[in-house]
């Protein structure tokens, strides 16, 4: 009875020793797999620009993901209103964007022709702006407005939106 039950423990700790030795066999990857491996390297495109173009009619550059395009319904943290009411546009010439993250940084490089009113929620924001070749970079203070290009008292060029920056 000794040797059975000997025998039975000397089987089934082979058993599990062989099982795991096999386990750990399989897991360990290929060395020729290496070469087929990819990097991630963040380069801060905005998903879904494409979409965002198509649907919307603006063009989002690169961001670090705290500025996203938001429906107006949801979210008025930041306020672009523009000139620009040609399709494809559904808020004809408004677009909205939330602020993500801790509030106090964002950035996202986009292109909004014919921009005219920037306004804030929560959040301090600094807006640059091109017109005839020339930049601009105009600060709106938390929940203020900003007349901008074609918005001011005299008014300017057509200003394309080329960049937002949260600064608090």
């Amino acid at each position: 009875m000794r040797r059975t039950l000997f025998a039975g423990i000397v089987a089934s700790l082979a058993a599990v020793l062989g099982l795991s030795a096999l386990g750990v066999a399989t897991a360990a990857p290929d060395p020729a797999d290496d070469d087929a491996m990819s990097f991630a390297v963040e380069n801060f495109a905005y998903p879904d620009a494409a979409k965002a173009l198509k649907e919307h009619g603006v063009a989002l550059r690169r961001g670090d993901g705290h500025i996203v395009l938001a429906d107006c319904n949801v979210s008025r943290d930041i306020v672009v209103l523009s000139s620009r009411t040609e399709e494809p546009n559904p808020d004809r010439g408004k677009f909205c964007f939330k602020v993500t993250g801790t509030g106090k940084t964002g950035y996202l490089s986009l292109e909004i022709p014919k921009v005219h009113h920037l306004s804030t929620g929560d959040f301090a924001i600094r807006a640059s702006l091109t017109a005839d070749g020339k930049t601009t970079d105009v600060s709106v203070d938390k929940n203020e407005d900003a007349s901008v290009g074609q918005g001011t008292k005299a008014p300017g060029s057509p200003t394309v939106l080329v960049e937002l920056r949260v600064t608090g």
